[in-house]
């Protein structure tokens, strides 16, 4: 099973380039959307983050909102926050590389935005990194509510530059090229990896969780 990361800064297109893949019949973990679902709905994840930072829970969730709120211009509450949700979202992650390998898939997508700023590209096959000129990235992403030049500044300050990313990629997809290019490039990606033979699952060695 071979298993391609698929990751890029805010505003590149990573979300699309992950329903393309779906839409390819690809499996796509995405770890937003597990890290959205631990905060709605697992006890432990809720528990823990409510001990961490009680003024952020909500009946039995957590206000993602209040959270983030909470960890945006603080870097030690990042880091504790940091350290509750990246086991659990990688317990999950190994369990959907699990069942992929169970139904033989040959290919699957691991959608982290911070996936070299955690090490997650050692896990993976190969990297593909979405990318876009920085004024379109800009036009895009203060296009979205609640979005300004500042809050994308702090953010794009704890994220690898777009330029790392590009360098470090296996495969670059240029998404500020029209749809039409971009899905050229995701097709021959898949073509192309369809015919490997991966070598990261199973791990090498059992994961420990702290």
């Amino acid at each position: 099973m071979v298993i391609l990361g698929l990751t890029g800064s805010i505003g590149m297109g990573k979300s699309t380039a992950a329903r393309v893949f779906r839409r390819m019949g690809l499996a796509v973990h995405d770890a937003d959307r597990a890290v959205h679902d631990l905060l709605a709905t697992d006890q432990g994840a809720i528990g823990a983050v409510a001990a961490a930072f009680p003024e952020v829970r909500r009946d039995a969730a957590i206000d993602r909102q209040a959270l983030a709120r909470k960890v945006f211009d603080d870097e030690a509450a990042l880091a504790r926050l940091e350290a509750i949700l990246h086991p659990l979202v990688r317990r999950r992650q190994d369990q959907f590389l699990r069942l992929a390998a169970r139904a033989r898939r040959p290919v699957v997508v691991l959608d982290v935005p911070l996936l070299f700023e955690t090490g997650g590209e050692r896990q993976c096959d190969a990297v593909v990194v979405v990318s876009a000129p920085a004024f379109v990235q800009a036009q895009r992403v203060l296009r979205r509510p609640t979005m300004t030049r500042r809050r994308l500044d702090a953010i794009l300050e704890r994220q690898q530059s777009d330029a790392q990313k590009r360098r470090r990629a296996d495969f670059l997809v240029d998404t500020g090229l029209g749809r039409r290019h971009s899905l050229c490039q995701l097709r021959a990606i898949v073509k192309v990896t369809s015919q490997w033979r991966g070598d990261h699952w199973p791990p090498r060695a059992p994961r420990r969780y702290h």
